[in-house]
């Protein structure tokens, strides 16, 4: 039922609730969440899944048209940058509650009160891609690449069971737009990349343990990234 008022237009009933499930899913339309139901989770040689085409083609082009400018290395919290309102919507898709309940399905892990940590990387120095297994207090990984393609060896993530050798790794991942990776945190989940220099994009959401937690990375990263802004040689 629609009702007039001196204030406009007031929706009652079923149509209030229509437009109210329209406006909290509007965001998610970005993200294929079926993609990342039907894709098998691997354990080789630990918990991962990577599921392309995770952004639906029709918005892909808007979200790579409105990624933030990164100006240099390092990882940037994505609220510390500008940028249009397709990647808005990525963002608030990405931080839903129905995306961390499929990741809960996929990983058989409960996230619950679990906070969420976003950071966008839009350029590699060369230094990046030490094969790592990432920081304890991360308890799932999940990174989404918008690069509009990908010709280079170099640059592609890499899943490994060890540290020792760059060349030898278990699986292969194309950093090119939609593409995306998830994988449960662990002491074996090593991962990196042959060194590149030049434009990279990927955004990173990671589930920590603790509110703590997302404190002190974002100032790890923020004054990581104006560092490297200021000075191209700093370490």
């Amino acid at each position: 039922m629609i009702e007039r008022g001196r204030q406009g237009i007031a929706l009652r009933g079923d149509s209030a609730l229509f437009l109210a499930r329209q406006y909290l899913e509007a965001p998610l339309s970005i993200l294929d969440l079926d993609r990342l139901r039907t894709e098998p989770l691997c354990r080789d040689p630990f918990d991962f899944v990577i599921v392309e085409d995770f952004v639906r083609r029709q918005e892909l082009a808007a979200l790579v048209a409105d990624f933030p400018e990164v100006r240099g290395p390092g990882s940037y919290p994505a609220a510390s940058l500008r940028y249009g309102p397709a990647f808005g919507r990525l963002l608030t898709a990405l931080t839903g509650p129905m995306l961390r309940g499929v990741i809960e399905k996929k990983f058989g892990i409960d996230l619950g009160g679990r906070p969420t940590m976003v950071t966008v990387r839009g350029r590699s120095d060369g230094k990046d891609g030490r094969i790592h297994t990432d920081s304890a207090s991360k308890i799932v990984t999940l990174l989404l690449y918008l690069n509009s393609g990908w010709e280079r060896a170099e640059g592609r993530l890499r899943l490994f069971r060890s540290v020792g050798d760059i060349e030898n790794f278990v699986r292969e991942v194309m950093p090119i737009a939609g593409t995306m990776l998830a994988f449960r945190r662990s002491e074996r989940s090593f991962h990196g990349h042959r060194p590149f220099v030049g434009e990279r994009r990927v955004v990173q959401l990671n589930w920590v343990t603790e509110p703590a937690v997302v404190r002190r990375e974002l100032g790890r990263h923020h004054w990581s990234a104006r560092l490297k802004a200021l000075n191209p040689f700093a370490v």
